[in-house]
């Protein structure tokens, strides 16, 4: 069974404003003094932990990911719980439709197995931030790179179960009524890739970042412009279900093969049929027999939400449909 965190080490404290450039907050520390009191975070679960700017700043242990809209940590409370904070470089709503926007989500989140919970925000001068469960186990992305470095790899059965799961979080979200409540769009996900979706010990899967695209904007800065010239965007960032299809797809096609760049799309389309027959080597693990028809009709989803014209993609209502039935005439 896998067991392992995936975090990198902190970083110097760098000033971390609204519209600056992104550091560390377990090294806010020596800049607590600017906060006159210290500042309680506004909780989302009922009878949930009563939690203090100071106390998440202080026990926050390493950097779990970084991009151009935030920074992730991982935080051990005093009382050993461990949970996920969630950064904004800048937060694109007003104090009270921050607040609003979160609880909505949260509501959302916290009633649906195959979404992260939110747990508790924060909308202060200085600082917006969001605290939601934390999975030691690490997010899809950490479990396919570690594999492919050598560590213990995830089996077909592993990522069947993870795609199934993905399949459900998405077609909650997509199913969503009503569909937009106050200019915010409440059936997209909009921001679905590897990175977001987390793993629990029994290897289900539970996607973050719902709706947080409507909460902040990206801001590039050197560190995360220098990451995004060495390394290829393969998600599409349209707030629409179609480009929640597409990205679906693109991590589909991660699992099945490590696909990691869009060039490669063309080649796969044209060589579909030489990989059905086994003429080509694709999937990055070894199977035969029913797994392996499992993962060519996988391949068959994926290709079909990547499709170039976003009319032509399936619903996820169709996909989890399918992977249903294919989980269950497999077997």
């Amino acid at each position: 069974m896998l067991s392992r965190a995936f975090t990198k080490p902190k970083r110097s404290f760098k000033e971390y404003g609204e519209n600056s450039r992104s550091g560390s907050i377990s090294e806010y520390d020596d800049c607590i003094v600017g906060f006159i009191d210290d500042l309680p975070l506004i909780p989302c679960e009922n009878n949930g932990p009563s939690l203090s700017l100071k106390e998440v700043l202080r026990t926050s242990v390493s950097v779990m990911g970084e991009n151009a809209r935030g920074l992730t940590e991982k935080v051990v409370l005093s009382n050993a719980r461990l949970c996920t904070l969630k950064r904004f470089r800048k937060v694109i709503v007003r104090k009270s439709e921050f607040g609003r926007r979160v609880e909505k989500l949260a509501q959302i989140c916290n009633n649906c197995d195959y979404l992260v919970p939110i747990t508790a925000y924060l909308y202060a001068k200085r600082i917006k931030l969001v605290v939601s469960d934390y999975y030691p186990m690490g997010s899809l992305a950490d479990l396919l790179s570690g594999g492919r470095r050598g560590q213990t790899a995830l089996n077909w059965n592993e990522r069947v179960i993870i795609i199934e799961s993905i399949a459900r979080a998405i077609s909650f979200i997509h199913g969503q009524s009503p569909e937009t409540v106050k200019n915010m769009k409440m059936n997209v996900h909009g921001n679905i890739k590897s990175s977001n979706i987390m793993i629990n010990i029994d290897l289900t899967a539970r996607l973050s970042d719902y709706g947080f695209v409507q909460l902040a904007d990206c801001v590039e800065d050197c560190d995360t412009k220098e990451k995004h010239a060495t390394t290829h965007n393969i998600y599409c960032e349209n707030l629409s279900q179609k480009s929640d299809v597409f990205n679906f797809g693109m991590v589909l096609l991660d699992m099945l093969a490590g696909v990691q760049d869009l060039s490669y799309m063309d080649c796969i389309v044209k060589l579909e049929e030489s990989i059905k027959q086994g003429d080509i080597p694709f999937f990055e693990f070894h199977m035969k027999g029913k797994e392996r028809k499992q993962a060519l009709k996988v391949l068959e989803i994926a290709l079909a939400c990547t499709s170039s014209l976003p009319e032509t993609r399936p619903s996820i209502h169709q996909i989890l449909f399918d992977l249903t039935h294919l989980l269950k005439t497999s077997k």
